[in-house]
């Protein structure tokens, strides 16, 4: 059996493919406050304004190709288990080759019915006021909003227990309850730290930081492993 090795990612992978994060620029994103475009009160306030928003970052995914992050992710595959957990809406991982991709915060090229959050489709071009879901509900992305539940995180930290080896990628660990993650590695399981900035964590026997954006980090950890 493969070694199980599971990968937590945030924007900082998908930045060296073009796709800018509102952390980099005061909680702004793309020139917007982001709870303007990124909570259930945004949405209320000026739904068209958000569809706009989101049509917008469609775009730019299409547009952007995967990195050499992703794609040496995807090659571990051949060694290893690999189960990735992102923070990030785009599908790069997948593009990238990765088999096994966990989405916390929701997925650009899907919608979702207001009423039913279970009621997904696939999109892959503007989502627009009157769009209606089968139940009559207007179509929204498919995205986790500031504010509202994270479902899949209790997916997420069963696969960080099972974890043989444990991988962090391009995330600041400030934005919860992603950052939680950690807390759920087993002791002295050994894990990798890798970004351009190294944020604060609480550190535990086996860990490892490699300070290098992720195209260099993933073929750093690729020659560690």
């Amino acid at each position: 059996m493969k070694p199980r090795l599971v990968v937590l990612t945030g924007a900082g992978i998908s930045a060296e493919s073009g796709l800018r994060t509102f952390r980099d620029s005061d909680g702004l994103w793309e020139g917007y406050n982001v709870y303007e475009v990124a909570s259930p009160k945004g949405w209320q306030q000026n739904p068209a304004l958000v569809q706009d928003f989101y049509n917008g970052r469609r775009k730019d995914v299409q547009a952007a190709q995967p990195n050499a992050a992703h794609t040496g992710l995807a090659k571990l595959e051949e060694k290893f288990d690999v189960r990735i957990i992102t923070q990030n809406i785009d599908d790069l991982h997948e593009r990238g080759g990765s088999t096994n991709v966990l989405h916390l915060h929701g997925e650009i090229f899907k919608m979702r019915s207001v009423n039913n959050e279970d009621l997904i489709y696939d999109i892959r071009d503007d989502i627009k006021m009157g769009d209606l879901a089968e139940d009559g509900g207007q179509l929204r992305p498919h995205i986790v909003w500031f504010g509202e539940a994270v479902t899949m995180i209790e997916k997420a930290v069963q696969e960080v227990q099972a974890a043989d080896i444990f991988v962090v990628i391009g995330t600041s660990l400030q934005v919860y309850p992603a950052a939680n993650l950690l807390q759920y590695v087993k002791w002295k399981t050994p894990t990798y730290i890798i970004d351009r900035k190294i944020p604060s964590f609480e550190s535990m026997p086996n860990q490892f930081t490699i300070e290098k954006p992720a195209t260099e980090g993933v073929a750093e950890l690729m020659r560690q492993l």
